[in-house]
Parts: structure tokens; C-alpha cells; sequence
């Protein structure tokens, strides 16, 4: 395996799941992660949940003293998770997460930090009408020429009971949220994903890259084998139809990122389609692997498997490169956690053992 596990995070007394964060680096060199601490006894993704942040010192060998930064009770919400940091072009830092009101209103919001994540704006909307938006953690992204674009998988909320389970359509299509005003306002492309096959799932999921300029990739889980791929020219206005990509997988998320300085781009996901048989608190997300591209996502390179316990699973990875090492957050669960979203790890990679 590569790397080391630095943080392993398994649930506790009234704290039955950590997950789903991302990393930014602070102008006085920490290093902090961001992520969804559950409360009480359960951990599914509508129970109650509050944003927490991690402090590394030392360049990630190690991550301590959480403080609480938001709350579910300020938003009166069900539940708040799935963090996406960035720093702005004005330098300032930008946190994202999902605020869950129930099935007919759960979206992004975006807070503004201008002391290096010691205080923050209130919360704004992304998305300026209601409906059931996924947008996964560490996917928001920064554009070359300044864009914020926040990627969500819209579903329909199909019952009465806008917080009921029966009230979820798994079929997701992919809406893109821009802001050219640092946050201050936010407007939908105009043109969205979808798939014209059967499927159960449609496009969940998605996440984005740009590969150069105004070029952006986008990929999206489904349950179809493989996560479908499109492509947009003209800084995420416009989009080709969603295809299959090459990237074999089970209905569970891929994250990419570029290597700072290289022209090196870092994949992270599940290699093997759902087996029909997939463990119970696995979800077939296993193994993880890291695949390494030197042509803009054309090819990838031979898997580098990350972990492969067949009783576990692993997914919604957060990855935060630095000059020698990535540093890689996932949820990483099995039996004894009774889910693999209840544990968090992060991992941290020296450089040269992946490229």
C-alpha cells in the first residue's frame, strides 16, 4: 500500500459517522481539514451532523485540535455536510457544504473567511431555488479565468413528504453553478446533463476539472458499469452529451486533481462494478486505487491500490496536494463501524511513490 494512514477516525459515543471533508492550505503554512462530524446515534445522511475543522502544524504528519465551525441549529436544518474548500482570487477562503432542509430543499451555501478560517460570512445560497441538489465534498473549483463553478446532482422529490426516503428519485441529471463575482451571486448554465438509457441512478454525483483553459472535465457516477464522462469548452456554459468514460466503477464517486507545477493529474476511485453480492457494510467500494495521467485525462497509468480489505469500503475522497505528498481523506468503513461511511482516514502519499 502507499503511503500511511495519519488519522483514522472511527465512530464513537455520540459520534456514529465521520466523513466527507476537503483541505486547504493557510497562509502561515497549517494545513486544516474541514468535515461532517454526526451526533448522536445514527449516521445516515439525513441525521444530525455539524462542520468541524482539523489543524495539521507539521505539513500533514499529523491533524488535532478540532473546533466546531458550523452547527445544523443555526440553519435550522436536518443536517449540514459535504464540505468543498477554495481560495479565491482575492485571497480569501471560501467554504462550501450542503444544507439539508428535506427532500424539496437541500443545497450548497458558501461562507467567506477573511482571517484564515478564524470567522466567516453568514451563509448564502449557490443555488437560488429550492430542490434536492448533491453536491459532493471537495468538488467545488476555481477556474483559470476566476469562475467559481459548483457542480450538483439535481433529484426530484417525487412524494408528499418532502422528508421521507420514499420521496427520493435516484435518477439524478447534472445542473453547473457559476459565480464570476468571487460568491456574491450565482447564476445555473444553461445547459445540464442527463442520460437517455435505463438507469436507475442517472448522473450522480459529479465532479469537475479544468484541463486547460475554459476546457473543463466532467464525470459523474451511475450504475451502468462505469462513470459517464462529458466534456465543456467554454468555462462550463455549455456541455457535450454525457458518455461512457474509461474509468470501470460501481455507483461511487471518482475525484481527480492536478499535480501543483506538473503537468500531472491524480485519479482516485473504485475500480470493479458493484458485485451482485456486495457486502453489506462495503457496498462493493472496494478496492481503492490511484491512477496517474500525463495527458490530461486521455490515459491513465496502471492502478496503485490504496486499500483492499473486501469487508470495508472506501469512497468520498478529498484530495490536497502539496510539494512532495498528496494527502488523501476517504471514508473508510466496514463491519465493525456497521457502515463504510462512519470512518474517516486520511492518508498521506510521498510524491514519488506515485509519480
Amino acid at each position: 500500500m502507499s503511503g500511511r494512514i495519519i488519522l483514522d477516525l472511527p465512530p464513537g459515543e455520540n459520534n456514529p459517522r465521520n466523513s466527507e471533508g476537503a483541505f486547504i492550505k493557510l497562509a502561515n503554512g497549517n494545513i486544516v481539514f474541514i468535515y461532517s462530524r454526526f451526533l448522536g446515534n445514527i449516521g445516515s445522511d439525513d441525521a444530525a451532523a455539524d462542520i468541524v475543522m482539523l489543524y495539521s502544524y507539521d505539513d500533514g504528519e499529523t491533524f488535532k485540535d478540532m473546533k466546531i465551525l458550523f452547527t445544523k441549529d443555526e440553519h435550522n436544518a436536518k443536517n449540514i455536510m459535504s464540505v468543498s474548500v477554495i481560495r479565491l482570487s482575492d485571497r480569501k477562503i471560501a467554504v462550501f457544504y450542503v444544507v439539508r432542509m428535506g427532500f424539496n430543499d437541500t443545497r450548497a451555501v458558501i461562507r467567506i473567511s477573511e482571517d484564515e478560517c478564524e470567522t466567516f460570512s453568514k451563509p448564502s445560497n449557490c443555488i437560488n431555488y429550492p430542490g434536492y441538489f448533491v453536491t459532493n465534498n471537495d468538488r467545488v473549483v476555481l477556474l483559470s479565468n476566476g469562475r467559481i463553478i459548483v457542480p450538483a446532482g439535481f433529484h426530484r422529490c417525487i412524494g408528499p413528504d418532502p422528508m421521507a426516503w420514499t420521496s427520493f428519485d435516484s435518477k439524478g441529471v447534472a445542473r453547473f453553478f457559476y459565480s464570476d463575482d468571487d460568491g456574491e451571486t450565482f447564476y445555473e448554465s444553461p445547459e445540464f446533463g442527463a442520460l437517455n438509457v435505463p438507469t436507475r441512478t442517472g448522473l450522480q454525483e459529479p465532479g469537475i476539472i479544468e484541463l486547460e483553459e475554459g476546457h473543463l472535465y466532467c464525470y459523474a457516477r451511475t450504475d451502468l458499469g462505469c462513470q459517464y464522462e462529458s466534456h465543456s469548452y467554454d468555462y462550463g456554459m455549455s456541455w457535450k452529451p454525457f458518455v461512457p468514460s474509461q474509468f470501470i466503477s460501481p455507483a461511487s464517486p471518482l475525484s481527480i486533481k492536478k499535480v501543483p507545477g506538473k503537468d500531472i493529474h491524480v485519479a482516485v476511485y473504485n475500480p470493479e462494478p458493484t458485485p451482485k453480492d456486495r457486502p453489506k457494510y462495503g457496498w462493493g467500494r472496494t478496492p481503492l486505487i490511484l491512477r496517474t495521467s500525463s495527458d490530461r485525462c486521455s490515459t491513465f497509468g496502471e492502478p496503485i491500490v490504496l486499500e483492499d480489505d473486501p469487508k470495508s469500503g472506501y469512497c468520498y475522497t478529498a484530495l490536497h496536494l502539496t510539494e512532495d505528498s498528496l494527502l488523501l481523506a476517504y471514508c473508510a468503513g466496514g463491519l465493525k463501524d456497521k457502515g463504510c461511511l462512519n470512518r474517516l482516514r486520511i492518508r498521506k502519499i510521498p510524491l514519488n511513490e506515485i509519480i
